[in-house]
């Protein structure tokens, strides 16, 4: 008996989930994990506009991979806080990732009600180490006690609004990792108007002009 050839779509899903997976690679574990997290943002986005319809047919190398990168400029960062964090990217991505580190857990803030609740589901179905905070990014940053190493966020707003926000955490010690597109110089160029920074561009592994903005310190002008 002939088997019938796979629809087109789970053939494209299939070839994008290896190409992120070639990109980033992980555990196995942690590949389940983030399975859970797809399936469970796939049914959410019927109801909840979680991504951009377009990009998901790559949801796995425009997301998950994107997502992941920023665990090799912060290797050792266990505790992380991500700014609007909406559908979990980063910040559910990089809880997957970081549940078999001890002590590890991600800080994940969003304002709006129905977008937290898919946060605090993706984390109890993955088993995945994180705290939703259905909070305005002012009012709750200052209230996040101990350390913090990373402070990250993801198509949330112009830089130099994002440094004002990271500003109480790396003021503190964090590090700041910003995933921003192919407009960062003017973005960066911008943001010296309001900041004395001295940031590090890395190019993003998943193409498409990406980018990442690392910063160590922050200084208002």
């Amino acid at each position: 008996m002939i088997k019938a050839s796979p629809p087109k779509a789970l053939t494209a899903a299939r070839t994008d989930k290896a190409a992120a997976l070639a990109l980033i690679p992980v555990s196995r574990e942690t590949e389940v994990r983030l399975e859970r997290y797809v399936a469970l943002l796939l049914e959410w986005q019927a109801k909840t506009n979680l991504v951009a319809p377009s990009t998901l047919p790559e949801l796995w190398t425009r997301h998950i991979a994107d997502s992941m990168q920023l665990l090799t400029l912060a290797p050792a960062a266990k505790i992380w806080v991500d700014l609007g964090s909406g559908g979990g990217f980063p910040g559910v991505v990089l809880a997957c990732a970081l549940a078999e580190a001890p002590g590890a857990t991600v800080h994940l803030i969003e304002r709006n009600a129905k977008k937290a609740a898919f946060l605090r589901e993706a984390l109890r179905v993955t088993g995945a180490p994180g705290t939703v905070h259905l909070a305005d990014i002012g009012d709750i940053v200052d209230r996040i006690s101990g350390p913090i190493d990373c402070v990250t966020a993801r198509a949330l707003a112009p830089l130099h609004q994002l440094i004002g926000f990271a500003e109480p955490l790396v003021r503190k010690g964090a590090k700041a990792l910003f995933l921003k597109g192919q407009d960062v110089e003017a973005e960066l160029t911008e943001a010296t108007k309001y900041w004395t920074i001295k940031p590090q561009l890395h190019s993003s592994r998943t193409g498409g002009h990406g980018w990442i903005v690392e910063l160590d310190s922050i200084g208002r002008r």
